[in-house]
């Protein structure tokens, strides 16, 4: 199953983040210091958490502004639902539970008492007596009527099956739900009744069945949501501050777990992880390093003593290999300089050490590598030890993953961690423009607290009211604007980031049908706005680079395509308009009227905004403009977002005719423009 939705209640800084969008492979969270995005992922991991992790505790982890409500018993913390999460069912879900309600959302709560919930939404539900009782009359009629042998009472009158049913619903009005101990009553007076129906009336078995069917759906719910329950994946947390030793003292670590001593924020965690990896408790290797070997001439004893050796040694190496080749998927090794070679996890007598191997055959502990190094490895350690075995299953908590490694080593890691999404979702906080790229801005939330008494807030739109929630996305495209500004000789400026999505989506959407290529060796550039496009255009004609512009032909694209530096520096057939593509009736189309049939139903099914009535009514009228009077925070960033989404799962031949057309003779254009 997959994660679609969270919600995180009551929980340190945090009082209702609202619920919000989780991706299907990776979510970023961005936001300034102290906005709650640690604690989110601590909420979040409650769901499902590793054995051994401390649950909610209410003293320190209720609100402490609101903590009274709980010492004087206003609150109670069965009845406070703490983190809430939707699911959606994948095929292996589905072919495991009931057909009837693979097409539901299972949604999970955890309560502040650390108590679970959940339910079904969509499906079938269990029957109210009311749903059933014109059939079961109308059978109870059919069978009273048959001649087989009555029951008789104690004073030899004749009982009816249909006073044994009445005896059994007595009490019960139309509404009275269909709960176990009316099942299993109605279902044991079917079964009594079975041989009474006459197989020959097609239209009575048929009845009986109905019957047997639609009141075996409340224990079918239960079934489903205990099976899916059973399946709920993992939720695996990594902090910044988790570390694996690299050298561990067994016999000291294994006294300070057996009396509950343990850092659990910083070392022995990380080393606890390492030797669940490994396969041993720091008892069982402290023991074997400590344990003399046998005498001479006793085979069994010597042979038992070599078998735990190697046992222990094909361990180690089995998790150093491991280690190895996941590191070496990020930390790539050139040819002059092959950092990490060889990691190896090695056991000699009470000591174990971490130890790497580089390609001169030097093995040096892993605290003298660099603390990036350090941090990689102590993360592959915790992922595999915690969801051992179930990995395939979990969902990745990463808060502030790479914070120690290089900027650009941390562009290589988002690869790894991209790489990682595709068995595992992963959510992960960061502050750094190096983890979030350019077209990943649609999977980032911005994490927010502009007041304590508001408490954090999760924005599924690129928004804050704190501008340092979103310096990270702004240093990533500035990041990847000055790296790319000047990368190809045939520049295409757009007026926003919107604007760039559609085109970048639906120029591979007719690619990938062979319809139309829009040239791959075309750079797009967003500039953020329409007054914006003439510097954008400047810079790179003055580096005698190609350049066009593409503007909307509303009022403010009018005034950017008019102004006179835009004009002299490309000349007119490099300024592009809207109107140049579009065959429908708006006066003055956007981006969005090129794709306006599209985005109406993908808004529609996908963000629940049915706007079809009034642009059918209005087909003069812009598409921005109707969206942006009937929806309340109606957001451009949102509707772009969800058309990406869409053209992941569709193809170009689902676009009506029109827009297809449309969108040729743009590309054509935009080609013929920068050829």
């Amino acid at each position: 199953m997959r994660l679609s939705k969270a919600r995180v209640q009551n929980y340190r800084s945090i009082r209702d983040t609202g619920l919000f969008d989780i991706e299907d492979a990776k979510t970023i969270l961005v936001g300034p210091n102290e906005a709650g995005k640690t604690a989110l992922l601590r909420a979040l991991q409650q769901i499902n958490a590793p054995k051994d992790v401390p649950g909610f505790d209410p003293l320190r982890d209720y609100p402490r502004s609101k903590f009274n409500d709980i010492t004087t018993g206003k609150v109670d913390p069965s009845q406070v639902t703490v983190v809430e999460v939707h699911f959606y069912l994948e095929q292996k879900d589905k072919e495991a539970i009931s057909e009837e309600f693979t097409d539901c959302v299972y949604i999970y709560g955890r309560k502040l008492n650390n108590e679970a919930w959940h339910r079904l939404d969509g499906g079938p539900s269990a029957p109210n007596y009311g749903e059933i009782k014109k059939d079961l009359i109308r059978l109870c009629a059919h069978i009273d009527s048959q001649t087989s042998t009555p029951e008789e009472s104690s004073d030899d009158e004749i009982v009816k099956p249909s006073d044994n049913l009445a005896a059994i619903t007595d009490g019960w009005n139309d509404g009275a739900r269909i709960d176990d101990q009316k099942e299993k009553s109605l279902k044991d007076w079917l079964d009594v009744i079975l041989p009474l129906v006459d197989e020959e009336n097609t239209k009575e078995e048929k009845r009986y069945d109905k019957i047997n069917q639609v009141i075996s759906i409340g224990s079918k719910r239960k079934e489903v949501l205990k099976q899916l329950s059973a399946r709920l994946p993992l939720f695996v947390l990594f902090s910044n501050y988790f570390r694996v030793k690299p050298i561990i003292h067994l016999e000291h670590l294994a006294q300070r777990i057996e009396t509950n001593v343990l850092d659990d924020d910083q070392y022995d965690y990380g080393n606890q992880c390492l030797l669940k990896l490994l396969g041993f408790s720091a008892r069982e290797l402290s023991n074997l390093g400590k344990a003399p070997e046998p005498k001479a001439g006793n085979a069994v004893a010597l042979k038992g003593y070599r078998d735990q050796l190697d046992n222990r040694s094909y361990q180690l190496n089995a998790a150093s290999v491991k280690l190895t080749e996941e590191i070496r998927s990020v930390w790539l090794p050139d040819a002059k300089r092959a950092e990490a070679d060889k990691l190896r996890v090695q056991a000699d007598g009470q000591y174990l050490k971490v130890v790497v191997e580089d390609d001169l055959g030097v093995e040096i502990e892993l605290d003298q590598r660099s603390e990036g190094f350090q941090w990689l490895v102590s993360f592959f350690v915790v992922f595999f030890a915690e969801a051992a075995g179930e990995h395939e299953n979990a969902i990745l908590l990463l808060d502030e993953p790479g914070l120690s490694l290089h900027g650009l080593k941390q562009r290589e890691f988002r690869s790894t961690i991209s790489r990682l999404a595709e068995g595992n979702q992963t959510i992960y906080t960061t502050h750094s423009p190096f983890l979030v790229g350019p077209n990943e801005l649609d999977i980032v939330r911005v994490v927010e607290m502009t007041d304590r008494e508001i408490g954090t807030k999760v924005h599924t739109t690129i928004t804050a009211g704190d501008p340092a929630g979103l310096l990270p996305l702004q240093e990533a495209l500035g990041y990847d604007l000055a790296q790319s500004l000047f990368s190809q000789q045939r520049n295409l400026v757009l007026e926003g980031l919107t604007d760039y999505w559609y085109l970048d989506a639906t120029a591979q959407l007719l690619r990938e049908e062979n319809i139309v290529s829009l040239n791959d060796k075309i750079a797009l550039i967003p500039a953020n706005s329409a007054g914006k496009v003439v510097y954008y255009a400047t810079i790179l004609r003055a580096q005698k680079l190609k350049v066009a512009a593409i503007l909307d032909s509303d009022t403010a694209g009018d005034q950017a395509a008019q102004q006179d530096t835009l004009v002299h520096t490309l000349g007119n057939k490099a300024i592009l308009r809207t109107k140049d593509a579009y065959t429908g009736t708006v006066s003055k189309p956007e981006v969005e009227d090129l794709l306006r049939d599209t985005i109406i139903n993908v808004a529609k099914n996908d963000l629940g905004w049915d706007v079809a009535a009034v642009a059918s009514s209005q087909p003069n009228r812009p598409i921005v403009d109707i969206f942006t009077s009937e929806i309340d925070q109606f957001s451009k960033y949102k509707l772009a977002k969800a058309y990406l989404r869409w053209t992941r799962d569709h193809n170009a031949s689902e676009l009506t005719q029109e827009e297809q057309k449309q969108w040729v003779e743009l590309i054509t254009k935009i080609n013929k423009a920068l050829k």
